[in-house]
């Protein structure tokens, strides 16, 4: 019998649950809880904090799972070492846990630069968990002017939380678009100006140099006042318990198809781990929950003595603000051709390289962007269906009637 030991508690860790069970139903597993909930839907903080969402109703899976599932947590606690040797993990109790097969399913922290000053400022929050969203929650008020720096998801879904329910919202950044990791620029300036909408200032290409309490100095020489202060600048992966024995590190956990780090009987899997992008090639972090879902899914089959084969993520982001939602997938590589198509209030874009679809961006389109996404995924080449079709509309129609039958139910 097998000893299951799961360092966290998110998306990709119950989805690691769920894959060992489907294979071994009667191993014990441990699953190690650094927050002191259940695993709950990390996007829908931002909700809660607008009033649209309990964090009661936020939980990933029912209250009965682990106990159905035979889990073990231990909420509160942190794993702070492992020893491949001996297999176990050490916890900030001193407590070590016993395994035969580990995944580090333990997520990312926020990335707060040096900034002078810092320590002088009394109300400042990240907005990563629960915790975070129920502390500033309770700090802001219907005057509050909050200055929120980093202009990413992160950001922006706190900026639009606080939005309706505070005096001012002041966002900076110092890249000069919003979204900058997922948009260009047209794409980001539409984004953009939905935010403005509901009040929102921007400071782009521009960010907090330093604090005299409640005064950010910018780069710029600017100073903006506020009362409280969110930093989300960005994240970086918890790797330091699969570096510190070792094992394969770059910006993430580095593991294969099958989730394996370099260490044996270790696996790893979401925002922590860096596994296969196929829109790219190559191995990056994909810190976004479906692909949590897949590789902690894969982990735990594999863990428990399957046979899955994680080789088809890519880079998913379903983002919207204030009614206006955006989708983008894949890669938009060097040298791709764009088929682009505009609206008001709409962008189209879909990148093609080497006769595949490599990425798409969808900004106030009502499109089937599975039938996108499933083309990225599977490297279907464009020459074998209409692409002329889906460049109007992602449609099933596009496909031979032998792909439909096969891929869409038997749908002709």
């Amino acid at each position: 019998m097998e000893n299951y030991v799961i360092i966290g508690n998110g998306t990709a860790a119950v989805s690691c649950v769920e894959g060992i069970r489907s294979v071994d139903a009667e191993s014990p597993i441990t699953v190690i809880s650094g927050e002191n909930c259940p695993a709950y839907c990390r996007p829908l903080i931002s909700y809660a904090l607008e009033g649209k969402a309990k964090p009661e109703n936020m939980n990933q899976r029912p209250a009965d799972f682990y106990e159905k599932n035979g889990c073990k947590v231990l909420y509160g606690k942190k794993a702070v070492g492992i020893d491949p040797d001996k297999k176990t993990v050490t916890l900030d109790d001193g407590t070590r846990l016993p395994y035969t097969k580990l995944c580090v399913a333990a997520g990312s922290s926020p990335f707060v630069p040096p900034m002078t000053g810092l320590d002088t400022v009394e109300k400042k929050f990240s907005f990563m968990t629960l915790d975070d969203m129920l502390a500033l929650d309770k700090a802001v008020t219907e005057d509050s002017r909050v200055l929120i720096v980093g202009a990413g998801l992160i950001g922006l879904k706190c900026a639009e939380g606080l939005a309706d329910r505070i005096g001012s919202v002041t966002v900076c950044d110092l890249a000069p678009r919003v979204l900058s990791s997922i948009l260009d620029e047209e794409g980001a300036a539409l984004m953009q100006a939905k935010l403005e909408e509901h009040g929102m200032t921007f400071l782009l290409g521009d960010t907090a140099d330093r604090f005299e309490k409640n005064r950010a100095v910018m780069k710029s020489g600017k100073t903006v006042d506020f009362d409280v202060l969110v930093l989300a600048v960005g994240v970086r992966a918890n790797t330091s318990l699969i570096r510190e024995i070792g094992g394969e590190v770059n910006r993430g956990i580095v593991a294969d198809t099958h989730m394996r780090t370099s260490i044996p009987d270790i696996y790893a899997a979401g925002d922590c781990a860096e596994g296969y992008d196929s829109s790219l090639g190559a191995n990056r972090v994909l810190a976004i929950l479906p692909n949590a879902r897949f590789q902690g899914e894969c982990a735990g089959i594999n863990m428990a003595g399957g046979d899955r084969t994680l080789d088809n993520a890519v880079p998913l982001n379903a983002i919207g603000f204030f009614g206006l939602h955006c989708l983008t997938a894949g890669s938009a590589s060097e040298g791709s051709a764009v088929y682009e198509e505009r609206g008001p209030g709409k962008i189209k874009k879909l990148y093609v390289k080497d006769g595949f679809l490599t990425g798409f961006a969808l900004i106030g389109c009502e499109e089937r962007a599975g039938i996108y996404t499933s083309l990225i995924r599977e490297r279907i080449p464009l020459d074998s269906v209409d692409f002329e079709l889906l460049k109007q509309l992602a449609t099933t129609a596009a496909f031979s009637r032998e792909e439909r039958r096969s891929k869409f139910g038997g749908a002709v």
